[in-house]
């Protein structure tokens, strides 16, 4: 006779292989209530909790499929050490999984290169470089993910300790290692070499580099489709036509949630850090509640909103999340959510709390779109970064947008103007700090001395005092520029510079 937990076996694995993850998770919690004692499916049901959010039943699962000695620990370790870093803002365990990790494969290359990232997070140039250095002379065979991680560490150490002059021998160790392997990585060592020579002032091969890494990026993902973008916002705006009514944005005891979004590198993280300097602001990074939301429970979103009630059941969820991450939030008045794209979703959050207060970073146009063409963004979240005439089309939807979003809002969201700030600090920062209720602090603006972690490509940029060299950038590219100049003009961006004036 057949034992039911074969039949029950294969039904999970194949739930597991076609992505169905609550069925997954239910058949794997109904396959563990039979065969306890199976590793493999400790593991896969930590795999699909992750996937679900559920990160703290994540983590137990994982710790059973390590208790009953699975194959390869140290990939265990790895995944625990990427919930407590990217999803339970916990350091310190992220790097003491890490480490469980090394202790079991000293070589272990994802391990190496993730402690690298953690320290650079954190701000630790030395710690990092050393994780980075032993990834790279390791003596472990260089199969292809090996290889792959290498040239990650490779263009991280380039940025830590970038060339000196145009005849660095680290430039052409650039150019070759991204000469072959995988296209993701090949792209990654050109996004570092056009950042080395634009620091050099050689402006045209580090345009050259970018170029090619972007031609690398849009062969390996997919593609900006123009007309489902412009489709999205026309179903957005008619979701939301209507200003929401001003109501509390918290419970009891937490603190508010303050939304910071725009345009990707429109000066987000340097607002956050920014306010991470006064005592009554925890700064929460990019927090994933609300895409999750959009995602999943709420798909297809806009749509799904016609008629739904369960705003105050999700308003309350999400502010649980945010206790439950930081604790210490509850003597601060506010606790930030600073995700970019979220200006997708102001509909969503003025859904959830009408009185919640937005700040929307904005940022030259022809210095925002350079700037997206030299970070190597995830073509999943981000396509349309890879191509100047995309980036221009985005950017005009965009503001269509948030030209909706002002009127759906209004006092409370606030245009943040990265170029006005860097210029004369103090005023932008009184009227920000006007907008929160909050009093002067001088530690405001002493930001890039604050002990914590930063979790975005800016990271190395709010360690350092407010600067203004990235204002104007544009002005050393124009040559190159037209497609981009074109294309915001053609989307309605009318604020778009002449690309021969000085």
């Amino acid at each position: 006779m057949q034992d039911p937990a074969d039949s029950l076996q294969r039904q999970a694995n194949l739930l597991l292989q076609q992505g169905r993850r609550r069925e997954a998770i239910d058949a794997h919690q109904r396959l563990l209530a039979l065969r306890p004692r199976h590793a493999g499916n400790w593991y896969n049901l930590g795999y699909l909790l992750k996937g679900e959010g559920l990160y703290e039943q994540a983590l137990q699962a994982y710790g059973k499929a390590l208790a009953l000695g699975i194959a390869q620990p140290e990939e265990i370790h790895l995944n625990r050490a990427v919930i407590y870093s990217d999803n339970l803002r916990r350091d310190s365990d992220a790097e003491r999984e890490l480490m469980a990790a090394l202790a079991i494969a000293p070589d272990y290359a994802p391990a190496l290169l993730n402690l690298g990232n953690l320290f650079e997070e954190r701000g630790d140039r030395e710690q990092a470089a050393r994780f980075y250095q032993r990834l790279l002379t390791s003596s472990d065979a260089a199969d292809g993910r090996t290889l792959s991680l290498r040239q990650s560490a490779l263009a991280r150490m380039a940025h830590l300790q970038p060339p000196r002059s145009a005849d660095d021998p680290l430039l052409a160790r650039l150019r070759q290692s991204a000469a072959a392997g995988d296209r993701g990585e090949r792209a990654n060592l050109l996004f570092s070499l056009g950042r080395a020579y634009d620091a050099l002032g050689e402006y045209d091969p580090a345009f050259e580099a970018f170029r090619d890494a972007n031609a690398l990026v849009r062969a390996s993902g997919p593609r900006y489709d123009p007309g489902l973008m412009e489709r999205s916002a026309d179903a957005l705006i008619a979701a939301f036509p209507a200003r929401a009514a001003e109501a509390s944005a918290t419970m009891p005891g937490s603190a508010a949630p303050l939304f910071i979004c725009g345009m990707f590198r429109s000066g987000s993280t340097l607002v956050e850090q920014v306010l991470a300097g006064h005592p009554q602001v925890i700064a929460g990074g990019e927090l994933d509640y609300l895409p999750r939301l959009a995602g999943g429970p709420l798909a297809p979103f806009p749509q799904a909103m016609v008629g739904w009630n369960g705003a105050n059941a999700q308003a309350a969820d999400y502010l649980a999340h945010l206790k439950r991450l930081f604790p210490q939030a509850d003597s601060a008045t506010y606790v930030t959510d600073k995700r970019p794209d979220n200006f997708l979703l102001i509909g969503l959050i003025k859904h959830l709390f009408p009185g919640a207060k937005i700040i929307h970073t904005t940022r030259n146009p022809l210095d925002n779109g350079l700037s997206l063409f030299m970070q190597h963004l995830d073509p999943r979240v981000a396509a349309y970064a890879a191509d100047l005439s995309d980036i221009g089309h985005y950017y005009g939807q965009y503001r269509r947008l948030m030209t909706h979003w002002a009127g759906v809002c209004g006092s409370s969201l606030l245009h943040f103007d990265y170029d006005a700030f860097v210029t004369d600090p103090e005023p932008a920062l009184a009227r920000l700090l006007d907008f929160l209720g909050l009093d002067r602090d001088a530690r405001c603006l002493q930001f890039h001395q604050l002990d914590n972690t930063v979790k975005t490509a800016s990271y190395w940029q709010v360690r350092r005092p407010l600067y203004g060299e990235a204002s104007g950038r544009w002005r050393h590219y124009r040559r190159h520029l037209a497609p981009l100049q074109q294309a915001l003009r053609n989307g309605g961006v009318m604020d778009v510079q002449d690309l021969s004036a000085p």
